[in-house]
């Protein structure tokens, strides 16, 4: 795919991309793909998913009593639990507002290690890694941030979403579906959004605006990206997924180049 060279003209010193269809067809890729990079909160995609697989063995209940008085596992995992962005303190009540919260993840995580009796990184990589074949991706800290993995692994798990094998595809539609529809709050690096959509661990596009996808990326559009410069997105509509990971924090560099190169990979699938 030639869109995928245009990586090569971003301004960071390592970045490697690739593009997957839902059957693992992998229809390009760029840079050194084998490469780990930190994830930074595109670990929350994978955190989320190893939620959903506890939440089929029967471990937890999307409903059940985590984190601040009156929140939920599902409120966790939809960014509407009232917990601050770094800080264990309540903001709000839970369900009012969308309060992206690295905070809410790790509570998140304290609460399947406890109801599985493992920690959460090896819950994660007995639940997720291992069943993918995603030797290269590990998880030692914070299931907000602290994911490491190539593009090589990232494939494997954007086909996952995309076409799932691990979970009952139900459970998947329902993680890709908006929770507390309506709920306002500040996508991190673009601002206020109203509505400020997400699904159980994963944002949703809808019509957001400014957004770090394309202008033709599809409105049912999701995934995450990273501090770290990274990001993962899943276009239902192209049948498609991009994972692009590289070592330069984000910034305006990426608010700038992300979105062409979006729009260059839908135009080319």
């Amino acid at each position: 795919m030639q869109s995928l060279a245009l990586i090569e003209n971003w301004p960071v010193p390592t970045a490697a991309a690739a593009v997957v269809r839902a059957d693992g067809t992998v229809l390009g890729t760029r840079g050194p793909t084998a490469h780990r990079f930190p994830l930074a909160s595109v670990t929350k995609p994978l955190a989320a998913y190893a939620a959903l697989v506890a939440y089929e063995e029967g471990a937890i209940e999307f409903e059940e009593p985590a984190g601040p008085e009156g929140s939920t596992v599902r409120h966790l995992l939809a960014h509407t639990s009232g917990l601050a962005f770094d800080e264990h303190r309540t903001t709000s009540e839970p369900g009012t507002r969308r309060l992206y919260s690295n905070a809410g993840f790790e509570v998140l995580g304290d609460h399947i290690a406890k109801a599985t009796d493992i920690p959460f990184g090896e819950y994660l990589r007995q639940a997720v890694l291992e069943p993918l074949g995603m030797t290269a991706t590990a998880l030692d800290g914070s299931p907000a941030k602290d994911g490491v993995s190539t593009v090589d692994d990232l494939v494997r798990f954007a086909a996952e979403v995309q076409a799932p094998r691990l979970l009952d595809p139900r459970t998947v539609a329902e993680a890709m579906t908006v929770q507390y529809p309506g709920t306002k709050g500040v996508l991190p690096g673009y601002g206020h959004q109203n509505p400020n959509d997400w699904g159980l661990g994963f944002e949703i596009r809808d019509h957001k605006s400014p957004h770090w996808t394309g202008s033709s990326s599809s409105s049912r559009t999701f995934g995450h990206f990273g501090q770290s410069g990274t990001f993962l997105w899943v276009d239902p509509d192209a049948g498609v997924a991009c994972v692009a990971l590289t070592d330069r924090a984000f910034g305006p560099w990426a608010a700038e180049v992300w979105p062409p190169f979006t729009d260059a990979v839908l135009a080319e699938v």
